[in-house]
């Protein structure tokens, strides 16, 4: 089983932070020439001298998934980098907190707008490239154990990774015919920067120990599964979902 993407451009969306700038590293030393996107360049041209200096080769586009336009634009720039993306990664997402009574219009907008909307809108350019170009490729969307389960205050999230999941098999039975793979990668719980705080306080403990393996995942985790899906090795899947949660989802309710 082969998980090296030499000869491949990979398409991050959501780049700047987090799952999304580790994944670019993951892609890049996999051999992808990788093109990083997100609303914000300054942090790309950071990852991109980062990954440089790796060894692995990446450009930095501007791109809001929220915007059709900017979506465009995005593959447009990346194919004058490196040519048409034949691996796509739908990781751009956002999310608040909240009651569902109390949620306004623009936080439901806003996540369905990026987690959902968005994901689509990437998925569909990048499909339309790949049909043209003949090049057939893989499409990763990054949803979560929330599209299966929900937990409190997250009414839209949980709402928005579920429709990916849908997605996410819609769009393959569609785009086999072109040689386009579509899978999803379901993540648990990783302990990442922005998480960290809260996981050491007894609220963030208290869920740690729902977690069959009774620990979180560690970003690196998560790297086999992403190169899984986005190589060849995987040639024979499309419409799956990997989750990779410690367990969480066969946990007793």
């Amino acid at each position: 089983m082969e998980l090296s993407l030499a000869g491949q451009v990979a398409l991050v969306t959501g780049a700047s932070s987090g799952l999304g700038a580790h994944f670019a590293r993951t892609l890049a030393d996999a051999g992808a020439d990788v093109v990083v996107a997100a609303r914000r360049r300054d942090r790309l041209d950071e990852l991109c001298a980062e990954i440089a200096d790796d060894g692995g080769t990446a450009a930095a586009v501007a791109l809001d998934v929220t915007d059709p336009a900017s979506v465009v634009a995005g593959f447009d720039a990346a194919t004058e980098a490196f040519g048409v993306p034949t691996v796509v990664i739908n990781n751009a997402g956002v999310t608040t907190t909240g009651a569902a009574i109390d949620l306004d219009d623009a936080d439901w907008a806003r996540v369905v707008d990026t987690n959902l909307t968005g994901c689509f809108t990437v998925a569909r350019e990048a499909a339309r490239r790949m049909r043209a170009a003949q090049s057939g490729g893989s499409i990763v969307n990054i949803a979560s154990i929330l599209g299966f389960r929900v937990a409190g205050a997250l009414a839209h999230y949980a709402a928005a990774k579920a429709g990916l999941v849908q997605l996410t098999k819609s769009l393959a039975l569609e785009w086999a015919r072109y040689g386009i793979r579509v899978n999803a990668l379901a993540p648990g719980y990783i302990l990442t920067d922005i998480n960290r705080d809260f996981f050491a306080t007894d609220a963030g403990a208290a869920i740690v120990k729902r977690i069959p393996q009774r620990r979180l995942g560690e970003v690196e985790e998560l790297d086999a599964p992403l190169l899984l899906l986005a190589s060849s090795a995987s040639s024979y899947m499309t419409g799956s979902v990997i989750t990779v949660d410690g367990g969480h989802l066969v946990s007793s309710l």
